[in-house]
């Protein structure tokens, strides 16, 4: 009962820090929400995997993080004084979109349960509402920053879900890798956008 009880807690995270990536306008905040997310993922995932699979997802995800934060922190305080601010307008059409796709992975979760008994409320519906996330992120972002995070959070959701329906540790492994060259891409481009930015400053 107590394992039930903190895996909903977990969907209740991961939905909670969905939520706040897609609105808040600080990126300190974002990152802060994206590590809560991958512990939430962490729990889920260790639903049907060994708990060292799901500590390599967990310290897989908080090296992005870290990559992110450190190339944030290099960043031009100019640069970040000039970037547009995330989310200016719309907020409530976001949040709307974001109720709606929750209300339909809720719906969705016991259908899937009932086509593949086994794989758990839980983990549907974390898995479900990350995905519903990421897709809105990547819809409604402008920028790579958060675009990125998008892309990560979407990663996420499909890990769970895959998680709890093939147990293969190179499969695992590659999703990390996969995670990894995220971050670092990311990394790489928001640096190449300073530099391309200092480049016209200076002509």
């Amino acid at each position: 009962m107590t394992l039930e009880i903190l895996s909903w807690a977990a969907v209740v995270l991961s939905l909670a820090a969905s939520a706040i990536i897609l609105t808040n306008r600080d990126w300190r905040l974002s990152l802060g929400a994206l590590t809560l997310q991958y512990f939430a993922a962490f729990w889920l995932i260790t639903r049907h995997l060994p708990f060292v699979m799901g500590s390599a997802k967990l310290i897989t995800g908080w090296m992005v993080v870290a990559i992110l934060g450190m190339t944030k922190l290099g960043l031009s305080a100019e640069m970040e004084e000039n970037a547009p601010a995330f989310f200016p307008r719309g907020q409530r059409f976001r949040l709307i979109l974001f109720t709606a796709v929750a209300l339909a992975a809720a719906g969705a979760t016991p259908r899937i349960e009932a086509a593949l008994p086994g794989l758990g409320l839980q983990v549907i519906a974390g898995s479900l509402f990350l995905i519903g996330a990421g897709m809105i992120h990547l819809g409604a972002a402008s920028d790579v920053f958060n675009t990125i995070l998008g892309l990560l959070t979407m990663m996420t959701g499909f890990e769970v879900l895959y998680a709890a329906i093939e147990s293969s540790l190179l499969v695992t492994g590659l999703l990390a890798v996969a995670n990894l060259g995220l971050g670092l891409s990311g990394a790489y481009l928001l640096m190449a956008g300073t530099v391309a930015l200092e480049s016209e400053e200076t002509l």
